[in-house]
Protein backbone atom coordinates (compact mmCIF):
# COMPACT_ATOMS: atom_id res chain seq x y z
CA UNK A 1 0.00 0.00 0.00
CA UNK A 2 2.54 2.54 -1.13
CA UNK A 3 1.92 6.25 -1.11
CA UNK A 4 2.47 8.58 -4.05
CA UNK A 5 3.98 11.84 -2.70
CA UNK A 6 1.96 14.81 -3.86
CA UNK A 7 5.02 16.71 -5.04
CA UNK A 8 6.12 13.79 -7.26
CA UNK A 9 2.81 13.11 -8.99
CA UNK A 10 2.59 13.49 -12.73
CA UNK A 11 -0.65 14.31 -14.49
CA UNK A 12 -2.24 12.51 -17.40
CA UNK A 13 -3.33 14.56 -20.40
CA UNK A 14 -6.88 13.33 -19.80
CA UNK A 15 -6.88 13.45 -16.01
CA UNK A 16 -9.79 12.25 -13.90
CA UNK A 17 -9.94 15.64 -12.18
CA UNK A 18 -10.33 17.34 -15.56
CA UNK A 19 -12.90 14.88 -16.93
CA UNK A 20 -15.77 17.30 -16.37
CA UNK A 21 -14.06 19.59 -18.90
CA UNK A 22 -12.80 17.22 -21.57
CA UNK A 23 -16.02 15.19 -21.62
CA UNK A 24 -17.92 18.38 -22.51
CA UNK A 25 -15.25 20.20 -24.53
CA UNK A 26 -13.11 17.54 -26.18
CA UNK A 27 -10.34 19.78 -27.66
CA UNK A 28 -9.75 21.55 -24.32
CA UNK A 29 -7.21 19.07 -22.90
CA UNK A 30 -4.80 19.47 -25.80
CA UNK A 31 -5.27 23.25 -25.68
CA UNK A 32 -4.57 23.34 -21.92
CA UNK A 33 -1.39 21.33 -22.49
CA UNK A 34 0.05 24.28 -24.45
CA UNK A 35 -0.37 26.63 -21.46
CA UNK A 36 1.62 26.88 -18.21
CA UNK A 37 0.16 25.08 -15.21
CA UNK A 38 -0.01 27.70 -12.48
CA UNK A 39 -0.86 26.69 -8.91
CA UNK A 40 -2.93 29.01 -6.71
CA UNK A 41 -2.42 29.45 -2.98
CA UNK A 42 -5.75 27.74 -2.30
CA UNK A 43 -4.58 24.74 -4.34
CA UNK A 44 -1.34 24.61 -2.33
CA UNK A 45 -3.37 24.71 0.88
CA UNK A 46 -5.46 21.86 -0.48
CA UNK A 47 -2.30 19.83 -1.08
CA UNK A 48 -1.14 20.45 2.48
CA UNK A 49 -4.54 19.46 3.89
CA UNK A 50 -4.44 16.27 1.79
CA UNK A 51 -1.03 15.40 3.21
CA UNK A 52 -2.34 15.85 6.75
CA UNK A 53 -5.37 13.71 5.93
CA UNK A 54 -3.16 11.03 4.40
CA UNK A 55 -0.97 10.93 7.51
CA UNK A 56 -3.98 10.45 9.77
CA UNK A 57 -5.45 7.67 7.64
CA UNK A 58 -2.12 5.88 7.31
CA UNK A 59 -1.64 5.95 11.07
CA UNK A 60 -5.12 4.51 11.58
CA UNK A 61 -5.32 1.88 8.83
CA UNK A 62 -2.06 1.17 7.06
CA UNK A 63 1.13 1.35 9.07
CA UNK A 64 1.94 1.31 12.81
CA UNK A 65 2.97 4.79 13.88
CA UNK A 66 3.88 5.76 17.42
CA UNK A 67 3.02 9.15 18.93
CA UNK A 68 6.56 10.46 18.40
CA UNK A 69 6.62 9.77 14.65
CA UNK A 70 3.08 11.11 14.17
CA UNK A 71 3.67 14.26 16.22
CA UNK A 72 6.94 14.94 14.43
CA UNK A 73 5.18 14.78 11.08
CA UNK A 74 2.33 16.98 12.33
CA UNK A 75 4.79 19.50 13.73
CA UNK A 76 6.32 19.83 10.28
CA UNK A 77 2.90 20.42 8.73
CA UNK A 78 2.01 23.04 11.37
CA UNK A 79 5.19 24.95 10.60
CA UNK A 80 4.18 25.30 6.95
CA UNK A 81 3.21 28.93 6.16
CA UNK A 82 0.05 27.65 4.46
CA UNK A 83 -1.12 25.72 7.52
CA UNK A 84 -4.50 26.71 8.99
CA UNK A 85 -5.78 25.42 12.33
CA UNK A 86 -9.12 24.46 10.75
CA UNK A 87 -7.28 21.82 8.71
CA UNK A 88 -7.09 19.77 11.90
CA UNK A 89 -10.87 19.65 12.36
CA UNK A 90 -11.60 19.13 8.67
CA UNK A 91 -9.15 16.26 8.25
CA UNK A 92 -10.49 14.75 11.50
CA UNK A 93 -13.98 14.82 9.95
CA UNK A 94 -12.58 12.98 6.94
CA UNK A 95 -10.87 10.41 9.18
CA UNK A 96 -14.05 9.89 11.20
CA UNK A 97 -16.07 9.32 8.03
CA UNK A 98 -13.61 6.71 6.77
CA UNK A 99 -13.58 5.06 10.21
CA UNK A 100 -17.39 4.83 10.16
CA UNK A 101 -17.29 3.10 6.75
CA UNK A 102 -14.60 0.65 7.86
CA UNK A 103 -16.27 -0.19 11.18
CA UNK A 104 -19.60 -0.87 9.46
CA UNK A 105 -18.17 -4.06 7.92
CA UNK A 106 -18.57 -7.31 9.86
CA UNK A 107 -14.94 -8.21 9.14
CA UNK A 108 -12.01 -5.87 8.42
CA UNK A 109 -12.16 -4.61 4.81
CA UNK A 110 -9.24 -3.86 2.51
CA UNK A 111 -8.13 -0.22 2.78
CA UNK A 112 -5.85 1.63 0.35
CA UNK A 113 -4.71 5.21 0.90
CA UNK A 114 -3.60 7.49 -1.96
CA UNK A 115 -3.81 4.64 -4.45
CA UNK A 116 -2.69 5.27 -8.02
CA UNK A 117 -5.18 3.70 -10.41
CA UNK A 118 -4.85 2.93 -14.10
CA UNK A 119 -7.67 4.41 -16.19
CA UNK A 120 -6.28 3.50 -19.61
CA UNK A 121 -8.91 0.79 -20.11
CA UNK A 122 -11.39 3.61 -20.73
CA UNK A 123 -9.33 6.78 -21.28
CA UNK A 124 -6.12 6.75 -23.39
CA UNK A 125 -2.91 6.91 -21.31
CA UNK A 126 -4.86 8.07 -18.26
CA UNK A 127 -4.27 7.44 -14.58
CA UNK A 128 -5.12 9.08 -11.27
CA UNK A 129 -4.69 8.87 -7.52
CA UNK A 130 -7.69 8.01 -5.37
CA UNK A 131 -7.61 9.39 -1.81
CA UNK A 132 -9.17 6.32 -0.19
CA UNK A 133 -10.43 2.95 -1.44
CA UNK A 134 -12.27 0.47 0.79
CA UNK A 135 -13.36 -3.01 -0.35
CA UNK A 136 -15.36 -5.62 1.52
CA UNK A 137 -18.64 -7.55 1.39
CA UNK A 138 -18.97 -7.08 -2.40
CA UNK A 139 -18.89 -3.32 -1.80
CA UNK A 140 -16.38 -0.82 -3.16
CA UNK A 141 -16.10 2.59 -1.49
CA UNK A 142 -14.18 5.39 -3.22
CA UNK A 143 -13.77 8.45 -0.99
CA UNK A 144 -12.32 11.82 -1.91
CA UNK A 145 -11.32 14.68 0.39
CA UNK A 146 -11.66 18.24 -0.91
CA UNK A 147 -10.38 21.23 1.02
CA UNK A 148 -12.00 23.93 -1.13
CA UNK A 149 -14.89 26.12 -0.09
CA UNK A 150 -15.75 28.04 -3.25
CA UNK A 151 -17.50 25.43 -5.37
CA UNK A 152 -19.57 22.58 -3.88
CA UNK A 153 -18.62 19.28 -5.52
CA UNK A 154 -21.40 16.65 -5.39
CA UNK A 155 -20.66 12.94 -5.71
CA UNK A 156 -23.66 12.09 -7.90
CA UNK A 157 -22.65 11.42 -11.51
CA UNK A 158 -19.26 12.94 -10.76
CA UNK A 159 -16.96 11.85 -13.63
CA UNK A 160 -13.78 12.18 -11.55
CA UNK A 161 -15.15 9.82 -8.90
CA UNK A 162 -16.58 7.46 -11.50
CA UNK A 163 -13.21 7.20 -13.24
CA UNK A 164 -11.44 6.54 -9.92
CA UNK A 165 -14.02 3.82 -9.23
CA UNK A 166 -13.47 2.28 -12.67
CA UNK A 167 -9.73 2.25 -11.98
CA UNK A 168 -10.34 0.55 -8.63
CA UNK A 169 -12.59 -2.03 -10.27
CA UNK A 170 -9.91 -2.75 -12.84
CA UNK A 171 -7.25 -3.08 -10.14
CA UNK A 172 -9.15 -5.28 -7.70
CA UNK A 173 -11.84 -7.19 -9.60
CA UNK A 174 -9.56 -10.24 -9.87
CA UNK A 175 -9.18 -10.30 -6.08
CA UNK A 176 -12.62 -9.22 -4.89
CA UNK A 177 -16.16 -9.72 -6.10
CA UNK A 178 -17.71 -6.25 -6.32
CA UNK A 179 -21.39 -5.64 -7.00
CA UNK A 180 -21.99 -2.11 -5.72
CA UNK A 181 -19.83 1.00 -5.87
CA UNK A 182 -20.27 3.79 -3.31
CA UNK A 183 -18.71 7.19 -3.95
CA UNK A 184 -18.34 9.96 -1.37
CA UNK A 185 -16.85 13.44 -1.36
CA UNK A 186 -15.89 14.86 2.02
CA UNK A 187 -15.82 18.67 1.65
CA UNK A 188 -16.11 20.02 5.22
CA UNK A 189 -16.01 23.70 4.23
CA UNK A 190 -19.14 23.20 2.11
CA UNK A 191 -21.11 20.11 3.14
CA UNK A 192 -22.38 19.46 6.66
CA UNK A 193 -22.33 15.78 5.71
CA UNK A 194 -20.30 14.12 2.94
CA UNK A 195 -21.97 13.95 -0.47
CA UNK A 196 -22.67 10.30 -1.30
CA UNK A 197 -23.83 8.35 -4.34
CA UNK A 198 -24.06 4.67 -5.23
CA UNK A 199 -24.22 2.77 -8.52
CA UNK A 200 -23.97 -0.88 -9.50
CA UNK A 201 -20.61 -2.06 -10.79
CA UNK A 202 -22.29 -3.13 -14.05
CA UNK A 203 -23.85 0.31 -14.63
CA UNK A 204 -20.55 2.01 -13.81
CA UNK A 205 -18.72 -0.14 -16.35
CA UNK A 206 -21.42 0.60 -18.94
CA UNK A 207 -20.82 4.32 -18.37
CA UNK A 208 -17.11 3.72 -18.83
CA UNK A 209 -17.76 2.06 -22.19
CA UNK A 210 -20.01 4.96 -23.23
CA UNK A 211 -17.27 7.58 -22.73
CA UNK A 212 -14.56 5.68 -24.65
CA UNK A 213 -15.27 7.40 -28.01
CA UNK A 214 -15.45 10.80 -26.31
CA UNK A 215 -12.13 10.18 -24.54
CA UNK A 216 -10.55 9.06 -27.82
CA UNK A 217 -11.69 12.28 -29.48
CA UNK A 218 -10.37 14.34 -26.54
CA UNK A 219 -7.01 12.55 -26.66
CA UNK A 220 -6.73 13.41 -30.34
CA UNK A 221 -7.70 17.04 -29.67
CA UNK A 222 -10.69 16.75 -31.97
CA UNK A 223 -14.19 18.18 -31.74
CA UNK A 224 -15.77 21.57 -31.15
CA UNK A 225 -14.99 23.95 -28.30
CA UNK A 226 -18.02 23.99 -26.04
CA UNK A 227 -18.54 26.82 -23.56
CA UNK A 228 -20.18 26.15 -20.19
CA UNK A 229 -19.73 26.10 -16.43
CA UNK A 230 -16.98 23.48 -16.95
CA UNK A 231 -14.77 26.35 -18.22
CA UNK A 232 -14.26 27.59 -14.65
CA UNK A 233 -11.01 25.73 -13.94
CA UNK A 234 -9.69 25.49 -17.50
CA UNK A 235 -6.24 27.01 -18.00
CA UNK A 236 -7.47 28.55 -21.25
CA UNK A 237 -10.58 30.16 -19.72
CA UNK A 238 -9.32 33.75 -20.02
CA UNK A 239 -8.16 33.69 -23.63
CA UNK A 240 -10.20 30.85 -25.18
CA UNK A 241 -11.64 32.38 -28.34
CA UNK A 242 -14.88 30.39 -28.17
CA UNK A 243 -15.54 31.57 -24.61
CA UNK A 244 -14.60 35.19 -25.30
CA UNK A 245 -16.84 35.35 -28.36
CA UNK A 246 -19.71 33.73 -26.48
CA UNK A 247 -19.36 36.12 -23.52
CA UNK A 248 -19.27 39.22 -25.70
CA UNK A 249 -21.68 38.20 -28.44
CA UNK A 250 -24.91 40.18 -28.69
CA UNK A 251 -26.10 38.67 -31.98
CA UNK A 252 -28.87 36.61 -30.42
CA UNK A 253 -30.46 39.76 -28.99
CA UNK A 254 -30.61 41.58 -32.36
CA UNK A 255 -34.04 40.21 -33.37
CA UNK A 256 -35.66 41.55 -30.18
CA UNK A 257 -38.46 43.81 -31.43
CA UNK A 258 -40.17 45.17 -28.27
CA UNK A 259 -38.40 48.08 -26.54
CA UNK A 260 -38.28 46.06 -23.30
CA UNK A 261 -36.93 42.52 -23.12
CA UNK A 262 -39.13 39.84 -21.55
CA UNK A 263 -38.37 38.05 -18.26
CA UNK A 264 -37.52 34.97 -20.33
CA UNK A 265 -34.90 37.04 -22.13
CA UNK A 266 -33.72 38.50 -18.81
CA UNK A 267 -32.99 34.96 -17.62
CA UNK A 268 -30.89 34.26 -20.71
CA UNK A 269 -29.03 37.59 -20.48
CA UNK A 270 -28.20 36.96 -16.81
CA UNK A 271 -27.01 33.45 -17.59
CA UNK A 272 -24.68 34.62 -20.34
CA UNK A 273 -23.41 37.62 -18.37
CA UNK A 274 -22.73 35.51 -15.26
CA UNK A 275 -19.07 34.97 -16.08
CA UNK A 276 -18.19 38.29 -17.68
CA UNK A 277 -17.05 40.12 -14.53
CA UNK A 278 -14.89 37.29 -13.19
CA UNK A 279 -13.52 36.65 -16.70
CA UNK A 280 -12.65 40.33 -17.19
CA UNK A 281 -10.82 40.52 -13.85
CA UNK A 282 -8.94 37.29 -14.51
CA UNK A 283 -7.99 38.39 -18.04
CA UNK A 284 -6.77 41.74 -16.70
CA UNK A 285 -4.54 39.94 -14.17
CA UNK A 286 -3.10 37.79 -16.97
CA UNK A 287 -2.45 40.88 -19.13
CA UNK A 288 -0.72 42.64 -16.21
CA UNK A 289 1.53 39.62 -15.70
CA UNK A 290 2.40 39.68 -19.41
CA UNK A 291 3.31 43.40 -19.33
CA UNK A 292 5.36 43.02 -16.11
CA UNK A 293 7.52 40.33 -17.68
CA UNK A 294 8.29 42.58 -20.64
CA UNK A 295 5.48 41.70 -23.03
CA UNK A 296 3.16 44.16 -24.73
CA UNK A 297 -0.62 44.46 -24.60
CA UNK A 298 -1.49 47.25 -27.06
CA UNK A 299 -3.34 50.13 -25.42
CA UNK A 300 -2.37 49.15 -21.85
CA UNK A 301 0.56 49.75 -19.49
CA UNK A 302 1.50 48.83 -15.95
CA UNK A 303 1.69 51.62 -13.37
CA UNK A 304 2.26 51.72 -9.63
CA UNK A 305 -0.99 51.42 -7.73
CA UNK A 306 -2.00 53.24 -4.58
CA UNK A 307 0.59 52.57 -1.88
CA UNK A 308 -0.03 51.81 1.75
CA UNK A 309 1.53 52.95 4.99
CA UNK A 310 3.03 50.55 7.48
CA UNK A 311 5.16 50.79 10.59
CA UNK A 312 8.91 50.32 10.11
CA UNK A 313 8.90 48.78 13.61
CA UNK A 314 5.52 48.55 15.34
CA UNK A 315 6.89 48.19 18.87
CA UNK A 316 9.34 51.06 18.44
CA UNK A 317 6.66 53.31 16.92
CA UNK A 318 4.19 52.71 19.77
CA UNK A 319 6.90 53.13 22.39
CA UNK A 320 7.74 56.50 20.84
CA UNK A 321 4.07 57.53 20.91
CA UNK A 322 3.56 56.58 24.54
CA UNK A 323 6.76 58.34 25.66
CA UNK A 324 5.50 61.37 23.75
CA UNK A 325 2.40 61.48 25.95
CA UNK A 326 -0.10 59.55 23.80
CA UNK A 327 -2.41 57.37 25.89
CA UNK A 328 -1.78 53.70 24.98
CA UNK A 329 -5.53 53.02 25.10
CA UNK A 330 -5.93 55.22 22.02
CA UNK A 331 -3.64 52.99 20.00
CA UNK A 332 -5.63 49.77 20.26
CA UNK A 333 -9.17 48.69 19.60
CA UNK A 334 -10.93 45.72 21.16
CA UNK A 335 -13.71 44.03 19.24
CA UNK A 336 -15.35 40.61 19.55
CA UNK A 337 -14.78 37.88 17.00
CA UNK A 338 -17.70 37.06 14.74
CA UNK A 339 -19.40 33.65 15.16
CA UNK A 340 -17.69 32.51 11.95
CA UNK A 341 -14.27 33.50 13.32
CA UNK A 342 -14.97 31.78 16.65
CA UNK A 343 -16.04 28.61 14.78
CA UNK A 344 -12.79 28.70 12.81
CA UNK A 345 -10.81 29.09 16.05
CA UNK A 346 -12.62 26.45 18.12
CA UNK A 347 -13.60 24.00 15.39
CA UNK A 348 -17.15 23.11 14.35
CA UNK A 349 -17.83 20.57 17.09
CA UNK A 350 -16.81 22.68 20.08
CA UNK A 351 -18.38 25.78 18.53
CA UNK A 352 -21.74 24.04 18.16
CA UNK A 353 -21.62 22.56 21.67
CA UNK A 354 -20.71 25.81 23.41
CA UNK A 355 -22.63 28.37 21.38
CA UNK A 356 -25.27 27.04 18.99
CA UNK A 357 -26.65 24.23 21.15
CA UNK A 358 -26.81 26.54 24.18
CA UNK A 359 -28.68 29.24 22.27
CA UNK A 360 -25.89 31.81 22.47
CA UNK A 361 -25.75 31.99 18.70
CA UNK A 362 -28.87 32.15 16.54
CA UNK A 363 -28.98 31.91 12.77
CA UNK A 364 -30.65 34.74 10.86
CA UNK A 365 -31.71 34.20 7.26
CA UNK A 366 -29.57 35.93 4.68
CA UNK A 367 -30.88 38.49 2.22
CA UNK A 368 -32.47 36.99 -0.90
CA UNK A 369 -30.08 36.48 -3.78
CA UNK A 370 -30.68 35.37 -7.35
CA UNK A 371 -28.80 32.22 -8.45
CA UNK A 372 -28.97 29.80 -11.42
CA UNK A 373 -31.72 27.17 -11.22
CA UNK A 374 -29.23 24.34 -10.69
CA UNK A 375 -27.92 25.87 -7.43
CA UNK A 376 -28.33 23.33 -4.63
CA UNK A 377 -30.07 25.69 -2.18
CA UNK A 378 -33.88 25.50 -1.89
CA UNK A 379 -35.87 28.28 -3.52
CA UNK A 380 -37.70 30.83 -1.34
CA UNK A 381 -41.32 29.73 -1.36
CA UNK A 382 -42.98 32.74 0.32
CA UNK A 383 -43.78 35.85 -1.72
CA UNK A 384 -42.10 38.97 -0.37
CA UNK A 385 -41.91 42.56 -1.58
CA UNK A 386 -38.64 44.30 -2.53
CA UNK A 387 -39.08 46.46 0.59
CA UNK A 388 -39.22 43.37 2.80
CA UNK A 389 -36.28 41.79 1.01
CA UNK A 390 -33.92 44.76 1.04
CA UNK A 391 -35.16 46.85 3.95
CA UNK A 392 -36.49 49.69 1.84
CA UNK A 393 -39.22 52.11 2.92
Amino acid sequence: MSSVPHAERSHALLSASGAHRWLHCTPSARLEATLPDTTSESAKKGTLAHEIAELKLRKQFVEPMGPRKFNTAMKKFREDPLYESEMEAHTNAYLEYVQAIVHAFSSPPYVAIEKRVDLSGYVPESFGTSDCIIIGGKQLHVIDYKNGQGVPVPAENNPQMMLYALGALQAYSMLYEIETVHMAIVQPKVWEQPSEWSISAADLQAWGESIKPIAAKAFAGEGEYVVGEHCGFCRARDTCRARVEQLLSVEQYAPMKPPLISWEEVGEVLRRAEGIVSWYNSLKEAALAEVLKGGEVPGWKAVEGRGSRQYADLDAAFAHLTTSGIDEALLYERKPLTPAAVEKTLGKKQYRELLEETGHVVKRPGAPTLVPIDDGRPAISDKITPEQAFGGH
